[in-house]
């Protein structure tokens, strides 16, 4: 593990076998608290991170997801059975999909197809009383005078909070800024079906730069350099996007999908040509421009049919 701040260690959780996709965050205390755990694919890593950090099946007290997507929560159901007094704190608009995830399941079902088990792995429920539904500005006291406070960040899930330690100022942002990760280093919006929504996602990332964190960290892939530039280049960027689909799907009345996804692709070059397949395979796997293109397209539709009163 990698220390990215006093008392917060960083570990890669080994999506899908690969390094630097996604990460989990363990946060030092008296009641040790881990932000992100991954997919269900990555359960081991995790775990034996964790145990080489001197955690143990008693220490873990808290499991802090920032959102349900498997990459991020698929794990949570292993974990809460490896670290049995652990409470698993969750968005309360996506707290019923851990204690039943079968329709979360389907739906990554039909997205990912064969790639769901080799990749994620599914998700394992988690028991109701061990679970803390959380609202906008809940905490979480690990001890030691640290807790970590919820931050409503709709936009890119309904069901998506950041996570701000208050004593350092880090601000755990899940996918609500994007993914850069370390082999490419492009920040690139997510923004997938079905909960996307331009307006939210923009008002969130106004509101992070109101609480103005010491550190921005991404769940895709870890601390980001000058925190306010990259707040601002999320936004800017998410706006250029969206602009691109809708200058599409006007030029093109009949421009669905595929179309906008292959305008994306044209105006916004992953990165330099150099790099390996492999990083880019990876890149586009993890956070890939026609999910984004899905996301955005729908977004646009459902604006597009809101009758102005």
């Amino acid at each position: 593990m990698d220390e990215i701040a006093p008392g917060i260690r960083q570990l890669d959780t080994r999506l899908g076998g690969m390094d630097g996709m996604t990460a989990g965050f363990l946060v030092d205390g008296d009641e040790p608290a881990l932000v992100e755990t991954g997919s269900q694919s990555s359960t081991a890593t995790v775990r034996d991170a964790l145990a080489a950090a001197g955690v143990g099946p008693d220490e873990l007290r808290w499991i802090i997801v920032t959102h349900i997507h498997l990459d991020h929560a698929g794990a949570v159901g292993d974990l809460a059975r490896e670290f049995p007094k652990a409470t698993v704190v969750v968005h309360e608009k996506g707290a019923r999909h851990l204690v039943d995830p079968s329709r979360l399941i389907d739906s990554a079902a039909r997205v990912y197809g064969p790639l769901l088990d080799g990749l994620y792995g599914r998700m394992d429920a988690v028991p109701a009383d061990r679970l803390a539904a959380a609202g906008d500005g809940f905490r979480v006291d690990v001890g030691g005078s640290r807790t970590l406070r919820m931050i409503d960040s709709p936009g890119h899930a309904k069901h998506h909070h950041a996570v701000l330690d208050e004593m350092t100022g880090t601000l755990f942002v899940g996918d609500a800024v994007g993914v850069k990760l370390p082999d490419i280093g492009v920040l690139r919006p997510a923004t997938p079906p079905p909960d996307f929504d331009l307006e939210q996602a923009t008002a969130s990332l106004r509101r992070f730069r109101e609480l103005k964190p010491e550190r921005v960290v991404l769940t895709h892939f870890g601390p980001v350099d000058r925190a306010d530039d990259t707040l601002a280049e999320a936004e800017e960027v998410l706006h250029r996007w969206v602009a691109v689909a809708e200058r599409t799907m006007a030029e093109h009345a009949d421009a669905g999908v595929d179309a906008v996804a292959a305008a994306l692709a044209n105006a916004f070059a992953t990165a330099p040509a150099a790099l390996p397949d492999d990083v880019l395979k990876k890149f586009e796997v993890l956070n890939g421009v026609h999910s984004n293109a899905t996301g955005i397209v729908r977004y646009l539709n459902r604006r597009a049919a809101v009758v102005p009163e």
